[in-house]
């Protein structure tokens, strides 16, 4: 009974809209056909019920844009259009039912002249704002980074980058594990900007700077009056902000459990629900998550859920660290090198031998970021010298912690290697071949002494075929 009113309630409703002398309806099926037009549109038209009926849109106004609807199946908003020479402010929408397009609407607000010409000014100026306010969200959750911007040679590096490659064709989750400085944001952001969403929001959470009791306001959103303090109207969180587009969790091995479970639903739900909100929010986006924790040995240990981690783990990154591939530090720097001068806007073109022969004896283990951030330091210093190369002076941290280890050590011979590369290379073996000679082929102490771990220099050992 209750179901029956309710019905005959809507029904009366819909009968006030159309009956409406300030709205003129009229809607057609799919093939342009009209079978609904109320009395104060067929008033516009100056024409009868019968005469437009059963008629296609074009034979009864010869411009509508109601065809177009159908084949864009876009909403038009706020068009001044003329209909039989009166102003008129037009909306036009597909319809649908059971998910299926059945035919669009137009609704025609009738106004005088000025009164329709200032609303249209009103909304077009709204939209314009809009506009506005939509590039600067653009511009600030942008994706900086694509995979040019990942430097390396190294075999391992080519292979992270191409499953990252595939990774951002298909849309699936991505977790990036590795050590700090390593480049995992770049990753994210470099599967982001080769996405189909690359022109869509890039939005970065790092999990490891927010408060536990701000963090799931600040991921999922909260309502008017949700808490003391809360935005009048509420305020949209990351998941929402990111929408069609992209959401980075980095540092996710330190989210509280407590929030682990939150997530997990929004994982398999794709839907978010506000702090203090009632209704759950659709969110189509693309989760890449990063951390530099070990979350296995969190899991065994109770801090990381399960479920979450299988929820995360669909494609994995491990991105190695630079001690790995020592190769790549010549690249690096030839990569950093003119950007950190011109940014410092100095002189600084190149690294004499003597210090890159240092540079690549240090096992780095701030990785990249280290590496850039010992760079920036080194130019600073020689710009101050008005010197246009960086000399081992210019290392001072890294000469007190690598050249006594190796003073011993016979500077390596690279004449007539003309590819700085191969001179790395060169150094790199015969560095490891005399400490090997100098330890007695002791591998703990050898390993120590050149900073590296020992699977680490049993690999190089294997690479170089320095069977001792």
């Amino acid at each position: 009974m209750k179901d029956l009113k309710k019905n005959e309630a809507f029904i009366e409703i819909l009968d006030g809209i159309m009956e409406n002398p300030h709205i003129g309806i009229i809607t057609v099926d799919t093939l342009g056909m009209i079978n609904k037009v109320n009395k104060t549109y067929l008033d516009l038209l100056g024409l009868k019920e019968e005469k437009v009926l059963n008629k296609h849109i074009h034979e009864v106004t010869p411009h509508s844009r109601l065809p177009e609807v159908l084949r864009t199946r876009e909403v038009h908003l706020a068009d001044h259009w003329l209909v039989n020479g009166h102003d008129t402010i037009v909306f036009r929408m597909p319809l649908y039912k059971d998910g299926k397009l059945i035919g669009a609407m137009g609704q025609s607000l009738v106004l005088g002249a000025a009164g329709a010409k200032v609303l249209s000014k009103k909304l077009k100026d709204l939209e314009r704002e809009l506009t506005v306010y939509k590039n600067v969200v653009s511009s600030i959750y942008s994706s900086k980074y694509c995979f040019e911007s990942i430097v390396g040679e190294d075999a391992s590096l080519r292979n992270v980058k191409s499953i990252a490659q595939r990774a951002s064709n298909t849309g699936s989750t991505v977790l990036i594990l590795g050590e700090s400085g390593t480049g995992k944001e770049l990753f994210a952001n470099a599967i982001h900007k080769a996405s189909s969403r690359t022109n869509r929001p890039f939005v970065r959470v790092n999990c490891a700077a927010l408060p536990d009791n701000l963090l799931e306001s600040e991921l999922f959103g909260y309502e008017e009056g949700a808490f003391t303090g809360a935005r009048k109207g509420g305020k949209p969180g990351k998941f929402e902000m990111a929408n069609h587009g992209t959401i980075f969790l980095d540092e996710i091995g330190d989210m509280p459990l407590a929030m682990q479970a939150k997530l997990l639903i929004v994982l398999q739900e794709r839907e978010v629900e506000r702090v203090g909100g009632t209704k759950p929010i659709r969110v189509d986006v693309q989760v890449i998550a990063a951390t530099n924790r070990n979350l296995e040995d969190m899991m065994k240990k109770g801090k990381f859920r399960e479920d979450l981690y299988y929820r995360l783990n669909v494609v994995t990154l491990n991105v190695p660290s630079l001690r790995e591939r020592p190769q790549d530090i010549y690249l690096l720097i030839n990569y950093l090198l003119p950007k950190l001068s011109q940014r410092l806007l100095t002189q600084v073109e190149k690294v004499s031998e003597e210090a890159l022969q240092l540079l690549c004896s240090y096992d780095w283990p701030g990785n990249v970021r280290e590496l850039e951030n010992l760079l920036e330091r080194a130019i600073n210093l020689a710009d101050l010298n008005q010197d246009s190369c960086l000399s081992p002076e210019y290392f001072p941290s890294l000469s007190r912690l690598v050249v006594q280890p190796l003073q011993s050590i016979q500077p390596v011979d690279v004449e007539g290697i003309d590819n700085l590369g191969e001179a790395v290379r060169k150094m790199e073996e015969e560095t490891i071949r005399r400490v090997l000679e100098r330890t007695h082929n002791n591998k703990a102490q050898t390993a120590k002494i050149l900073g590296l771990n020992k699977s680490v220099l049993y690999r190089k050992l294997r690479k170089y075929q320095l069977y001792v």
